[in-house]
């Protein structure tokens, strides 16, 4: 049995917090991690501290009958006390395995097994901070599987007893049947992290929003800096892959929308399975120059490779001295771990203690799905979950989230309205919207779909 301990010093008191997972009854499929706190005096010292903290824990713990196959068991932040008064807003994290994706080609980009997950935790903490103090306790459940299936027969179960908030890292078209499969329940999911068009567009869903950036916010903050710095003339390279196709299509949208030429494309095939062999190197430096010989003229080379399997092979091997970006070299993003702006150096730091890591682009989607639905119960004083969506979608709803400015969700299509930051390996370059790029309501939906272009109608009322 695993048991956490936390020990704090105060003036006259040390207080104990000892949590261990539980049986739920009102629910046997989740287990959770519950906490008592006790009090003792600080001349006891730590050790008698410890073993007054454990006597909280009475009898054996209860093993975990009837859970589903392969979900993993449910965690939730430390539960309120026996206040009456303090309501508790449960959030369920979807998780998808994904054993059999390839993996990138640096070694450095290898994805945590906590990744968005600890982003989600570090929102409860965050959520809880204020929640505390209106009588509000905010708790993650966790379900996770490689059966898509299996996690929106397991989500929409635990809808029906009770969640309304549902984090989804799912990939786009499970993300359509986990909407669905909630259809007509008093419950909303956040989208972490599919940059799918078609979800927002031609198949969204009024119970869905998106915190992740679309394919097409990504293209064009990208390509309004490009026209900033005037590199108007582009080579796009493109991978076999569906989603690389995708990704493509948004950045020839993006460059007749701001008045770039795309002057040559290219597809790079790639064999992944012989990619790590002693002596590949050698081979990559003569196919790059090989591959991108006899160009027209261009300014920059945008490489399109949304897997992450080839793109890195580009800068500093093209037959041309130009710069690389897109899927290598410069390339958009919603966050970056060395970000300092805006607070971004305190924010930080508290997820290095959480995590022991820095804080991934997924990690911080998902920290803004969840900090959404503690802003929005912290200006409403409630915990409704009717009320808190409606809020969500209003002009009175904003979030902080360390970009400089306040986020808000589209009222067409649920898309978090966001900054796109533009980064190398090592920092950030600059941050999209650039100046000059104006609108009637605000900078950001020059980003992505605007309303006047929106095929969604599931929001219109």
């Amino acid at each position: 049995m695993a048991i956490s301990v936390r020990y704090k010093v105060t003036k006259w008191k040390c207080l104990v917090t000892v949590a261990c997972p539980v049986l739920d009854p009102a629910n046997p499929t989740s287990s959770v991690v519950r906490s008592q706190r006790c009090a003792v005096s600080r001349r006891l010292g730590f050790a008698a501290a410890l073993i007054a903290g454990a006597a909280v824990l009475t009898g054996p713990v209860p093993t975990q009958a009837g859970a589903p196959p392969g979900l993993a068991p449910s965690e939730n932040a430390p539960a309120a006390n026996e206040d009456p008064a303090v309501e508790t807003l449960s959030i369920l994290m979807v998780r998808q395995l994904r054993p059999n994706r390839l993996p990138p080609l640096s070694l450095l980009d290898l994805p945590p097994k906590d990744n968005g997950l600890a982003g989600a935790r570090l929102a409860v903490d965050d959520n809880n901070t204020t929640g505390r103090f209106l009588k509000q306790n905010f708790a993650l459940e966790l379900i996770e599987s490689e059966d898509p299936a299996e996690l929106i027969a397991e989500a929409k179960k635990r809808a029906e007893g009770g969640i309304g908030f549902i984090i989804s890292d799912l990939d786009a078209k499970p993300t359509i049947e986990l909407a669905d499969a909630l259809k007509g329940l008093d419950a909303v999911i956040f989208n972490v992290s599919a940059p799918d068009e078609n979800i927002r567009e031609e198949d969204c869903r009024a119970n869905l929003k998106h915190t992740a950036p679309s394919r097409t916010m990504l293209a064009d903050a990208l390509a309004q800096y490009l026209a900033w710095k005037r590199w108007g003339t582009w080579v796009l390279v493109v991978g076999p892959s569906a989603e690389d196709k995708a990704l493509a299509d948004a950045y020839r949208r993006s460059a007749q929308r701001f008045g770039m030429k795309i002057v040559e494309e290219r597809e790079f095939k790639y064999d992944p399975g012989s990619r790590r062999s002693d002596g590949g190197f050698e081979q990559i430096q003569q196919q790059i120059p090989t591959f991108t010989q006899k160009l027209p003229p261009h300014d920059i080379l945008i490489v399109v490779d949304e897997g992450e399997l080839f793109g890195d092979y580009f800068p500093y091997r093209t037959w041309d001295a130009r710069p690389v970006a897109g899927s290598a070299g410069l390339f958009p993003t919603s966050w970056h771990a060395a970000i300092e702006l805006w607070g971004g150096t305190q924010f930080q730091n508290r997820f290095k203690r959480l995590a022991g890591r820095n804080m991934t682009p997924l990690d911080y989607n998902a920290w803004m799905a969840v900090r959404s639905i503690g802003e929005a119960a912290t200006r409403k004083q409630s915990t409704e979950r009717k009320a808190l969506i409606e809020y969500m979608l209003s002009p009175d709803f904003e979030l902080a989230a360390f970009k400089g400015r306040k986020l808000t969700y589209r009222s067409w299509n649920g898309q978090l309205r966001q900054p796109v930051v533009l980064a190398t390996g090592k920092m950030h370059v600059t941050v999209s919207p650039q100046p000059g790029f104006l609108h009637q309501y605000t900078e950001l939906d020059t980003l992505g779909i605007d309303k006047p272009e929106t095929k969604c109608r599931a929001y219109q009322k």
